[in-house]
């Protein structure tokens, strides 16, 4: 690769700024290899190396000492072409996490590495890596418990990977149990609920299902994938339903984002009687369990307005579980 222009100072300070993190995580690379990395003719980076091996902090003295200054293998450099740090200078004087957030960080990547869309993604075990190093102390060993999982979890994650039609038994929002067809396309959490989206081949159409309320999740390898090419996942979870159930509720204009799934891109805020902090809107949901849930994950932030029978329903499921408390 050639050189067409002369190298501009904030291109020359941001190649030094990745090279030297580059060739802690990679030991002994060659001149070639990281230029290829940084996409640089060679020369850049042989330019780059003289000027690290000049650079460091001075000491108390304030005169550059040789433990001062960064240092590399000058015999791999210049018989093998091979760039080796063998001193590094303040490096290790940043900022760590203490092995208590390391660890706390670490969990945090378990769980989404056990997602499936997540799943093998060699970035999550790259970044994992570094803050183990990175720690002030070795972080302590842990695992993600996975025990309150869904038991169908498994069964769908298999599904997923093989490209596998599955049959289940789903009660739905009319709390009626009929058997459903599907090709699953992602499975996810949504606080501490999973759902699974799929083309459901009964419906011929995208649909969203609770994992809590599918039975009897089976394998259907007798039954051929009729999806359309052209079925384009949304990023929301939810998606409106000609069977949806439409909600009137009061809520705190600050919980508006948290509803955004609920609301579509275009939500109709009205003004409340509760007063100025609050927002009047309807919610589209499929039913009236789902809302009893809503409402009670974000308590005192709405109020359902109408109709009596969502009213009602989100009441009497609040009155049992005060009365459970009380015996």
């Amino acid at each position: 690769m050639t050189d067409p222009q002369p190298q501009r100072v904030q291109d020359k300070l941001a190649l030094l700024l990745a090279l030297v993190p580059y060739l802690l995580d990679n030991d002994g690379v060659t001149v070639q290899q990281a230029a290829a990395q940084f996409d640089v003719p060679p020369q850049r980076v042989r330019d780059a190396v003289m000027l690290i091996a000049v650079s460091g902090v001075p000491g108390e003295s304030r005169q550059y000492q040789p433990n001062d200054l960064f240092d590399i293998d000058w015999d791999a450099y210049e018989s093998e072409d091979r760039i080796q740090l063998t001193h590094q200078v303040a490096i290790d004087e940043a900022p760590r996490f203490s092995a208590r957030e390391a660890a706390a960080l670490i969990a945090a990547l378990q769980y989404l590495s056990a997602l499936p869309e997540n799943a093998d993604r060699a970035a999550l075990a790259t970044l994992t890596a570094k803050l183990t190093r990175g720690a002030s102390t070795p972080p302590s060993a842990l695992a993600v418990d996975s025990a309150g999982d869904p038991p169908a979890l498994p069964l769908i994650r298999e599904a997923l990977q093989a490209g596998a039609v599955l049959r289940f038994q789903y009660l739905n929002g009319r709390d009626e149990r009929e058997e459903r067809v599907v090709e699953p396309l992602r499975v996810e959490s949504v606080d501490d609920s999973w759902y699974l989206r799929a083309w459901d081949q009964t419906r011929a159409a995208l649909r969203t299902f609770r994992l809590d309320r599918m039975q009897r999740v089976r394998l259907d390898p007798d039954t051929a994938a009729v999806r359309p090419d052209d079925v384009v996942l949304p990023e929301r979870i939810f998606t409106p339903s000609r069977d949806d159930l439409t909600v009137v509720v009061d809520l705190a204009r600050a919980a508006v984002p948290l509803l955004a799934d609920y609301l579509g891109d275009r939500p109709v805020l009205e003004p409340s009687p509760d007063g100025a902090d609050r927002t009047r809107t309807r919610l589209r949901i499929a039913h009236l369990h789902g809302l009893k849930r809503l409402v009670a994950g974000r308590a005192g932030l709405i109020r359902v307005v109408e109709p009596e029978d969502a009213r009602r329903a989100v009441a009497d499921w609040a009155a049992e579980a005060a009365a459970q408390y009380r015996d």
